[in-house]
This record gives C-alpha cells, structure tokens and sequence, in this order.
C-alpha cells in the first residue's frame, strides 16, 4: 500500500486516545491527521498529552464532522458510550471508517444494548456494525466500515475461552470468570474510586453478582463462537497498577479433554495471528509480560481434583484491551499486515 492511511482520533485526550496516538505514529501506514478533544479543545497537545511534546504540534480541536471527513479516511471514537454515537452517525453520513472504543455498538441484539446501557443513540447504524476481534471476525472486518472495538475484559476473557467453546470441548454451564484490572480501565478523569491514596495498598472487587456491563458482551461472543447460550459470573477486582488485565476462567471440560488438549487446539485456533501467543500448558501468564504491548498470553490447566478446567489471559487493557485492538482492526480493514504497527514486544520489566 503507498497511500498513507489520514487518520483522526476523536476523543485524543483520554488514555486510549493518547495510546491511540502513540501506535499511530509509528505505524508505517499512516498519517495522524487531527487529534479531536471536547474539554481540552484550543489548548496545546504537548500540555494536554506531554508524552507527544516535541513529536505532535499544534492544538488539539474542537469536533467539527465535515473538518474531520475532509482531512482523515478514518475515525478512531475513544469517547465514553451514549456520548459517541451521535459522534459516529455524523462521520459515517459523511463517509468516514469508523473504529469506536465505546460500547455503544459492541452488542448484536439491540434489547440487550438497551437493557444495560439504556437509549440506543443509534440503532440504525449497529446492525451494520461488525464486532472487533480479529481473531473471531477477521472476514467480516476486511469489508467493514464501523468497527466495534471490544472492550478490555471481554477481550482476556474472550481470547482463551473462544477455542474450547468453537471446538466444544466444555460441558454447559455457568462460566466462572475472576478478573483484575489495571486502574487506567477507569479512564483519565479522576474520581475518589480512581485516587492514589484509595487505590494503593488496597485490592478490592467491584459491580459483581451480574452487575458488571462486560457480561453480556462476553456471553454474546462466546455463544456466538460456540452456537449456544453461554451465562457467566463475572467478577472484576481492582488491582493498584497502572496497566494490565489478568482474567481467570473455570470451566468443566468435556471426558478426555485435559489442558493438553486445549492447549493444542487453541495453538490451531490462533494460527497466524500477530497477537495471541499460546503457553505450554501449566504455566500463568503474567501482566508484566505483556505491557505496553498488543500481545495476549493465553494458558490452560486442569484442577485433577475438582474436574474443573482454568483458562487464563493476560493483556494491556490499553492496547490489545482498546486502542492496539483497533489499529489491528485498521490493519485487517485496509489488507495490511495485520500486525503492523504493533511488532513491539512488551516493555519488560
């Protein structure tokens, strides 16, 4: 590809943003375009995102749909959800590709969308919608033009559970899902659940019991994935870091089927994909390994004594969890490399 790929972060200015500007800068393929932030527009992008002084000059802007479809091919959406369908319904009217962060398109059926998220700000364009895991839709995304980037928790969960559910190598049942997250999920703005002296030192869950809006966007996948209905206890914990995302599954395999046997079959699952990277059997993955990166460690081990099988996945919740995600979506879009401009391994330790 020769032409270089115009592109616009909407939402520049929150940590997806700024991770979003990062990956774009080092891509090969493209040129970052307009860097769009409601609260900081007019202000300098060296103030309001100091880790690009000296790289980005200029202000960040104010959101103006035909200024921005007249200077990018696409769309990157790192705005909250409700607030960026409006966002994405002028872009696309106006021809934009649109990969958005928020989970205003992530679920197929639009009654569940409303039952957790309340007013569907633009059923119209969900249909249409594909959901973005390369690693489940790589054919659909090769002809989308809006792209639903998965969330962070969905994604850890998703990527080790989809092969025993696509093999149907687990018995039915409630899948037991145990995740820590990284304080960057809450977002930038700063809230007294987000502060220093409230996080640090301290481990907590949070929205358990089925209150947690990621479940039903990890019960779609893996039903879709496995031609079932799937039902999941979710819980997810706070962890005082900055980066990472660890989710630990427990299933209960089908006779025969061992943590061998799931590890060679996930192994076949991700063939060629640029990101997932499958252990030997046993071993944990560890946040540290991927941080930074777009990588996803995946790993499977069997509980001989309660029968019970346990899948765990270890991401960025800022690359791979959100803004690598979406540039490997791009990738897939436009027929590049699927993992160019995300090669780097993690900055380890």
């Amino acid at each position: 590809m020769t032409k270089r790929i115009r592109a616009a972060i909407v939402g520049a200015t929150g940590y997806t943003g700024a991770e979003l500007a990062r990956l774009l800068l080092g891509h090969p393929n493209v040129e970052l375009a307009v860097l769009v932030g409601a609260s900081k527009a007019g202000q300098p992008v060296e103030r309001v995102l100091p880790s690009l002084a000296g790289i980005v000059r200029g202000d960040v802007e104010a959101f103006d749909a035909d200024r921005v479809a007249a200077r990018a091919d696409v769309a990157f959406c790192g705005l909250p959800h409700g607030a960026s369908a409006p966002i994405v319904k002028e872009l696309r009217a106006r021809g934009v590709i649109v990969f958005d962060l928020s989970a205003d398109f992530r679920l197929v059926d639009r009654a569940v969308h409303r039952e957790w998220y309340g007013e569907d700000h633009a059923p119209e364009l969900a249909k249409n919608a594909v959901y973005g895991m390369p690693e489940l839709h790589r054919e659909a995304l090769r002809t989308a033009d809006l792209v639903a980037v998965p969330g962070c928790y969905p994604t850890a969960t998703i990527l080790p559970l989809a092969p025993l559910f696509a093999k149907g190598l687990v018995e039915d049942g409630p899948v037991i899902v145990d995740a820590k997250s990284g304080v960057s999920g809450a977002g930038r703005a700063p809230s007294e659940r987000t502060h220093f002296s409230e996080t640090t030192e301290g481990f907590r869950a949070y929205k358990i019991a089925g209150a947690h809006r990621h479940t039903p966007e990890i019960e779609q996948e893996l039903g879709r994935v496995g031609s079932r209905d799937v039902r999941i206890v979710f819980t997810p914990h706070l962890v005082p870091m900055t980066r990472g995302i660890l989710s630990t599954s427990y299933v209960r395999p089908k006779p025969g089927v061992d943590a061998a046997r799931c590890t060679a079959e996930a192994r076949a699952f991700f063939e060629g994909s640029p990101s997932v990277f499958v252990h030997d059997a046993g071993a944990c993955p560890d946040t540290l390994w991927v941080r930074g990166s777009n990588r996803a460690h995946v790993s499977y081990a069997l509980d001989a004594r309660t029968g019970l099988l346990i899948a765990q996945g270890a991401i960025d919740n800022l690359v791979k969890g959100a803004s690598g995600q979406a540039v490997q979506c791009m990738n897939v879009r436009f027929g590049l490399p699927e993992g160019a401009g995300l090669a780097m391994p993690a900055a380890w330790p």
